[in-house]
């Protein structure tokens, strides 16, 4: 009996949580700032701009804050709060690979906002537009922003746990774990081609390569040359700080060799691989690797419902004056 209540009040936040966020999401709209703040995303372009020509991992660190945002308490820049106590989201253990220049993107674009239109913008739709921006600018597709998110009031690293995608997810626990966020099997598998421009420490596959199983010490579903290169970039004592470019033949480019990598056996972590090995996902994965037209256009609407998750809207949250700290 315990038991099945307790199925139940999941079952009933989730419903809840999909019904919020579905109904906050009627309040944004792309015109937003039309009189409040007409340039802004002028404005944030410029800044990201000069950000990605100053480091290429603006792009990639970019993308992923936006990413690890979302999931966690929705998209209200809560990952950018700066805790002295070191207890805020960015500061639990599945943030803290997070790159410290998607972090500078934004705030140098709010400080750019900030000049034109003080207390209007919140960090959280600058992250959105600057999210879209970075994916433009290494040869991504464009698409409409959304705006009229504001910025949460609760930053914890207790709970972050959990929330995330992990690099050794299956089919079902990545599927589930969207499917919270109101996002389909094929959102996840569509937003998944992000890691086109991405880059990982060892120790986040390391297993995959030296202990994946009783029976064998490597992933049998790598492929032995693509595997190879990765000892001998990852050896078994590497410098934790080392990152290996998840597609290693255009790490700069947006662009579909991701799903290619797949077809190869050269996804970077399980939770990669899995969507070609997995037959519930492997047409999709064919189809984005055979077509860069259609995962383009598939990437551009599954990053707006992203947009979407968990916003904060009309009276809720704050226009924070800085991203790193609450008013």
């Amino acid at each position: 009996m315990a038991a099945a209540l307790r199925r139940r009040s999941v079952l009933g936040f989730l419903i809840l949580f999909v019904a919020v966020a579905g109904s906050e999401a009627v309040h944004l709209r792309p015109q937003f700032y039309k009189s409040s703040c007409p340039n802004v995303e002028s404005i944030v372009r410029k800044a990201v701009a000069k950000k990605v020509r100053e480091t290429f991992v603006t792009v990639p660190a970019t993308l992923r804050l936006f990413f690890h945002d979302c999931f966690v308490e929705g998209c209200d820049a809560s990952v950018m709060i700066a805790s002295p106590r070191g207890d805020a989201e960015k500061d639990a253990p599945d943030n803290l690979s997070l790159a410290g220049d998607g972090f500078d993107t934004v705030i140098k674009a709010k400080q750019a906002v900030e000049a034109q239109c003080p207390g209007v913008v919140s960090c959280a739709d600058i992250l959105a537009i600057a999210a879209r921006d970075v994916i433009v600018l290494s040869g991504g597709p464009n698409f409409i922003v959304e705006l009229g998110r504001r910025d949460g009031l609760i930053s914890q690293a207790t709970r972050v746990a959990g929330r995330l995608p992990g690099p050794e997810f299956n089919l079902n626990l990545l599927s589930s774990l969207f499917r919270i966020n109101n996002l389909t099997t094929y959102d996840m598998i569509t937003l998944s081609g992000a890691h086109t421009v991405g880059f990982s420490h060892c120790s986040r596959f390391r297993k995959r390569l030296y202990s994946f199983s009783s029976s064998s010490s490597m992933d049998p579903s790598f492929n032995i040359a693509y595997a190879r290169l990765l000892k001998q970039a990852c050896p078994p004592n590497v410098d934790p700080t080392i990152a290996i470019n998840m597609d290693p033949y255009t790490p700069t480019i947006f662009d579909n060799v991701y799903y290619k990598n797949l077809l190869n056996g050269e996804g970077l972590f399980t939770s990669d691989e899995v969507l070609f090995i997995n037959h519930l996902s492997r047409s999709v994965v064919q189809k984005f690797a055979a077509n860069q037209t259609s995962f383009f256009s598939a990437f551009a609407g599954s990053m707006i419902k992203l947009g979407r998750v968990g916003v904060k809207t009309g009276m809720q949250g704050q226009i924070r004056k800085e991203c790193t700290v609450f008013n």
